[in-house]
């Protein structure tokens, strides 16, 4: 009976579709497209016909991205380099022109005013690093700024004649601020590029005597993670910031389990990969990787 329904409804499509008078019995239908709408070429393609899709490689004509801030955190801020220009101290800086020779005069006239806080051939560590809209600034050896001392603004006397105490102090004027200016928004740019630019007055080229023998000296797992740039249970904070470098976020906590406080070190920022060490005191208890 089915079979016999089935054939009566076709053939009443069949006459529905050759008859004139009952097309408009027929269901609307959506136009389909014909060749006539698309390009009669396709060497000139329409700009808005295609698109480009996935994650995009590092351009030089765009600005910082945050993976790029992140690895020169990691790969940068820390790092050991070789003066190759002696570098005055104080807390305005010296400015650096992004990929332009060094400016000697100036470097003359700071020095003569400032004084050189680091000279030539001295070995220094660049130990923060601020990204701001059109510079980057690099504190050497702790930065320039001078340290406030009570006693340097004491005086001492009999009666009414008084005499100053010298104000000089050793642990003064050892460290210096360098300001690289890119004159426009900051480029995306990474670690080698930034110690390019660097190069003028600091060398990161040469070995780290220092350094490479103190990683000698530690367990052969904790070098190997080291050079890896991993972290592992039981590495202290300067083994940490060898292998990862300084972290930009730190929060600090107590754990529920044990009572104890706690500080997480977090690399990189969701979605992107992201570590979390977390300290107990100066020794890592925990590493987790988030992809």
């Amino acid at each position: 009976m089915y079979f016999r329904t089935t054939l009566v409804i076709a053939a009443l499509l069949a006459f529905c579709a050759d008859t004139p008078d009952l097309a408009h019995f027929r269901m609307p239908m959506l136009a389909a497209p014909t060749f006539d709408s698309f390009p009669s070429s396709v060497s000139n393609p329409s700009p808005e016909v295609f698109m480009t899709v996935g994650p995009q490689g590092r351009s030089s004509g765009g600005t910082l991205q945050e993976g790029s801030r992140l690895a020169i955190i990691r790969f940068v801020d820390g790092e050991f380099a070789k003066v190759i220009q002696p570098l005055p101290g104080g807390r305005k800086g010296f400015k650096l022109d992004a990929g332009k020779p060094l400016d000697v005069k100036g470097l003359r006239t700071m020095l003569t005013e400032q004084g050189a806080a680091v000279n030539q051939g001295d070995t220094v560590q660049i130990t923060k690093i601020e990204f701001r809209t059109k510079d980057i600034v690099f504190q050497i050896n702790g930065g320039g700024k001078r340290k406030f001392h009570l006693r340097d603004h004491l005086s001492g006397g009999v009666g009414t004649m008084s005499t100053p105490q010298p104000v000089s102090d050793p642990n003064n004027g050892k460290g210096s601020t360098l300001i690289l200016d890119f004159g426009k928004s900051l480029p995306d740019i990474g670690p080698d590029d930034l110690k390019q630019y660097l190069s003028v007055v600091l060398d990161f080229s040469k070995e780290r005597s220092a350094a490479v023998n103190w990683v000698d000296t530690l367990p052969p797992q904790f070098k190997q993670a080291i050079e890896d740039h991993e972290a592992l249970v039981g590495m202290d904070q300067e083994m940490v910031i060898a292998a990862l470098g300084r972290a930009e976020h730190k929060v600090r906590q107590r754990d529920p389990s044990t009572g104890d406080d706690t500080e997480d070190w977090i690399y990189g920022n969701p979605p992107a990969k992201t570590v979390f060490v977390t300290f107990s005191g100066d020794k890592v208890i925990r590493v987790k990787e988030y992809d």
